[in-house]
């Protein structure tokens, strides 16, 4: 009798034994169950967007003004009828990385001009490239290398007591300049490119413009290489929410020709707010060149150009950040 009581005992001691470590098992696993379940439904943070760093910064402003005119027997006179239409397109794309750091910027203006009394004609037109690039010496001086190409789409033409006479066009003239300097940034507003060796080339493609050498270069060539000194200041400065100016000057010096002759092209950009897109617009341009001689009684002297074009109209703004 002791014996199979004592063989009871033990059967009931693993039974319940196994019976408390399944229970126990099962419940980890219950447990288990529930906290990938909770963990299921937390979002999933890589943190994947904060450990790429933008180092492109891309965009443009596009500007578009128009303005017409209409008189019927206007006694204090005038055109019967004016349209002006003037636009505007700058793109850029800047990159930034560590020391490095490369500017690029297309500026293109076009404008069209229509009177009775003058007919049609353009008033603005002009496109210009620049790359920029520069490494870092400190934090305010970049050694850096240059590329810029200025020119126009279509025929340009003179007027001159009712005489019209064709002086520019497509890549004539045409500039193309090529530069090593430094790049100084004394603000974040501010630049000053400096470079005592520059490359610089005229372009005449037009043959009747290149036979009488217009624009410096030789009668019997298309295009003329000069050598020489090189500045250009560039300022962009946002004085609010509504008012931004934007300045450019270039000036060259030709080491070969007159060197004390400084050629000199200088952009200013005006641009006031008035709603998300609509803005006034004041732009001045003035080139001076010393090659550029169609001036004067005889047509013979170079003189300072200058052009203002203020307008009402469209404002469009696409900047974007890309990586």
């Amino acid at each position: 009798m002791v014996l199979i009581t004592l063989q009871t005992m033990r059967k009931i001691l693993f039974i319940s034994t196994t019976t408390v470590l399944f229970s126990f098992c099962l419940e980890a696993q219950d447990a288990t169950i529930r906290t990938l379940q909770i963990e299921s439904t937390k979002a999933i943070k890589t943190g994947l967007p904060d450990t790429i760093k933008k180092v492109w910064k891309t965009g443009g402003l596009y500007n578009l003004n128009v303005g017409q005119g209409s008189l019927s027997n206007w006694a204090a006179g005038g055109d019967d009828f004016s349209l002006t239409v003037n636009s505007q397109l700058g793109l850029y794309g800047f990159y930034r990385n560590g020391k490095h750091s490369w500017i690029n910027t297309l500026d293109v203006s076009l404008g069209y001009l229509r009177t009775t009394t003058l007919g049609s004609r353009k008033n603005d037109d002009r496109f210009d490239l620049l790359s920029k690039y520069g490494y870092a010496l400190h934090r305010k001086l970049n050694i850096s290398s240059l590329f810029d190409f200025r020119s126009q789409f279509f025929k340009g033409y003179t007027y001159n007591n009712g005489l019209k006479t064709f002086a520019s066009d497509f890549l004539a003239p045409a500039y193309v300049v090529l530069s090593v300097g430094t790049d100084y940034k004394p603000t974040k507003h501010l630049s000053i490119f400096l470079s005592p060796v520059t490359s610089r080339w005229v372009i005449v493609k037009d043959d009747s413009l290149a036979s009488v050498g217009s624009y410096g270069v030789d009668s019997d060539k298309h295009s003329v290489n000069q050598l020489g000194s090189f500045c250009t200041i560039n300022y962009l400065k946002e004085f609010n929410k509504y008012i931004a100016y934007r300045a450019r000057v270039d000036l060259f010096s030709n080491y070969r020709k007159k060197p004390q002759d400084i050629d000199m092209y200088m952009t200013n950009a005006l641009m006031v707010k008035l709603a998300k897109f609509f803005s006034i617009n004041w732009n001045v341009d003035m080139i001076y060149d010393d090659n550029i001689k169609l001036f004067g009684k005889y047509k013979t002297s170079p003189a300072l150009q200058l052009k203002s074009i203020i307008g009402i109209g469209l404002l469009v703004n696409f900047s974007t950040l890309s990586t």
